[in-house]
């Protein structure tokens, strides 16, 4: 049944450990890019209005919801380095997600056992969604699809147009654009108030 102590652990899931999974998942992006020599990374955390920007981290105003890499460029490029940049992701959540294991196993954070069981499960969902090749939403190849087409063929077969990871530069005029059009939103519906 579900109560009250199941409600809160629903939060806690949905707020924190959810999101840092996520981030840790984006972060795995970043660390692999680096490596290749990346031209201004960001990781876009949540969606909506953006809260604040600090460095290469944008945080928006639903940061629990979605996040995403984004890069301009790499110094490298090549099949090899494009099936390392997509792997990041699940090696750093499995690193991750066996060495708090790994702790647990051994008797640290018992105190906090459910918290860190949680993320181990929210580690390897992510993991498994990301190594079993497949098309997500609008038939965008996930990142095991990704690189099994990398390495089969050595580049991308899929047939959407669209970047796998998008350029900073075009992420940031779009946010603008939004952000634009809902300004503009917002004071027309204020004229028209103010016209009733």
């Amino acid at each position: 049944m579900f109560g009250l102590s199941d409600l809160l652990s629903l939060v806690v899931s949905a707020f924190i450990i959810l999101p840092a999974v996520i981030l840790l998942r984006e972060l795995g992006y970043l660390i692999v890019s680096v490596l290749f020599g990346v031209q201004n990374p960001r990781i876009t955390i949540g969606s909506g209005p953006r809260l604040f920007k600090i460095g290469l981290f944008d945080v928006r105003k639903y940061y629990h919801l979605y996040s995403w890499f984004s890069y301009d460029s790499l110094n490298k490029e090549n099949r090899w380095v494009y099936v390392c940049v997509y792997a990041g992701p699940i090696l750093i959540n499995i690193v991750a997600a066996l060495t708090v294991n790994s702790l647990l196993a051994n008797g640290y954070w018992q105190t906090y056992a459910t918290f860190w069981d949680r993320f181990i499960f929210y580690a390897f969902y992510y993991v498994l969604f990301d190594v079993v090749p497949m098309k997500t939403v609008n038939g965008k190849p996930n990142n095991g699809y990704i690189i099994y087409e990398m390495v089969r063929y050595g580049r991308r077969m899929d047939y959407n147009q669209e970047p796998l990871i998008p350029a900073t530069k075009e992420v940031e005029e779009q946010y603008q654009q939004k952000m634009k059009k809902i300004e503009e939103i917002k004071k027309e519906e204020q004229q028209d108030h103010r016209a009733k």
